[in-house]
């Protein structure tokens, strides 16, 4: 391995040396016949977007590839494709908690941009065009953030998932002026370290799902490309945070790329216990009506009535509280009893199709969503960002009132 910190002008045409910025760290691995240079950038630096775009203007790599995935890649590309944006199609495949919060990310993002003047990323946007324009492969290496949230949220214990929800919930909602403490962290190189910067401190676990998976999931895929014969001369535009992990695991003994893509891509089996809870709440529940019924009709009546009046009310002002339409508002009320007692079917997914059907997003929406959901009031303005929020609290109001009405039967028939 070959580590420079050396002006990137060292390998840039002699007439243009005069004009480059200072390089950010640099390491060179071989795989074979392949060279892959690896150029650590950091995500809010005009410094960086402009030596990318110095090293292929040099000429002298023959593929570039960045530390993007596809759905990041779209979001840089086509700004404006959030209208092509199925709702119906993503409420009913269990999606929306994933855009909300991929949502809530490009609100980070454009808050930030907002406040520092540089849009992040805006060094690959300049990697993409500048291979466009040279004509040069381009090679998406990043694993899909909606999989590394996932993996992430399956794999943390459950108060960290906690916190990590509610982070997303307050910090991206509430908050005006991005902090200097996750400013400084951008700058070295990597969006989603910085933004769960705080957790991932204090969480080894934490930090391997957002930074060393990812390590290893972009060295494989760099791997991958090498032992498909494709360009020999590659230039990996990635986070400065990246560069170590990435050129350790390259120089690690060959394994098969597509068996560790293959592992990495896999969600984490759930829990046995964590699957079962939710049939223990139901068992829990109609084994308490039935008994309540045996005691007395009265009895049976009031658990039946205590469990749609808490578990209806919670959900219905969740759905309120995301200034859901009065007609949704009571769709939760009447959804939440009874989906309660389906864990196959969440009441988030019937309020927010309820709220979609009633009040269906128009173009602008979608043309203004990445701008309005940087601003706490832009999710309850945006009809988009607002059915999200429906989903998300009436799941929320909900959940709650699963266990809280669960817990009053259980001291009425102990009690």
């Amino acid at each position: 391995m070959n580590e420079s910190m050396a002006n990137p002008t060292s390998s840039l045409p002699s007439e243009s040396a005069a004009d480059e910025p200072s390089a950010g760290p640099v390491r060179t691995v071989r795989l074979g016949e392949t060279e892959i240079t690896l150029l650590g950038t950091a995500h809010v630096s005009r410094t960086s977007t402009e030596e990318v775009s110095a090293y292929i203007a040099s000429g002298g790599y023959d593929a570039v590839a960045v530390e993007l995935c596809a759905s990041r890649y779209r979001t840089l590309t086509q700004p404006d494709n959030w209208r092509d944006t199925d709702l119906f199609r993503i409420i009913r495949e269990g999606r929306a908690g994933t855009l909300a919060a991929h949502l809530a990310l490009s609100a980070y993002q454009q808050r930030l941009a907002d406040q520092l003047g540089v849009q992040p990323g805006a060094e690959m946007l300049a990697a993409i065009h500048a291979a466009e324009e040279r004509g040069l492969p381009l090679h998406l290496i990043d694993r899909e953030v909606g999989i590394t949230l996932r993996r992430l949220l399956r794999g943390v214990p459950w108060l960290q998932r906690l916190l990590l929800v509610g982070g997303l919930l307050t910090g991206f909602l509430s908050r005006e002026r991005v902090e200097e403490a996750d400013i400084e962290r951008l700058k070295e190189g990597d969006l989603l370290e910085s933004t769960f910067g705080e957790f991932a401190e204090q969480s080894p676990a934490l930090y391997n799902y957002l930074i060393t998976e990812r390590d290893r999931y972009m060295a494989a895929r760099l791997r991958q490309e090498a032992e498909a014969g494709g360009p020999r001369r590659v230039l990996a535009v990635v986070g400065a945070g990246h560069l170590a992990g990435m050129a350790e695991r390259l120089q690690e003994p060959a394994s098969s790329p597509e068996a560790e893509l293959g592992e990495l891509d896999r969600m984490p089996p759930p829990r046995r216990w964590t699957r079962a809870i939710p049939w223990v709440v139901v068992a829990v529940v109609a084994i308490g009506f039935v008994i309540g019924f045996q005691r007395s009709p009265e009895l049976g009546l009031r658990l039946m009535t205590e469990w749609v009046v808490i578990n209806g009310a919670l959900s219905a002002f969740g759905a309120a509280l995301a200034g859901a339409h009065v007609l949704t508002v009571a769709g939760a009320f009447l959804a939440a009893p009874l989906t309660s007692l389906n864990p196959t079917v969440g009441a988030g997914m019937v309020v927010a199709a309820i709220e979609t059907g009633l009040r269906r997003p128009r173009v602008e929406d979608f043309d203004s969503l990445r701008h309005d959901v940087a601003r706490l009031r832009g999710w309850w303005r945006n009809r988009v960002a607002r059915i999200l929020l429906v989903f998300v609290l009436s799941t929320v109001g909900s959940a709650i009132g699963t266990y809280v009405a669960g817990f009053r039967i259980v001291g009425h028939l102990v009690g």
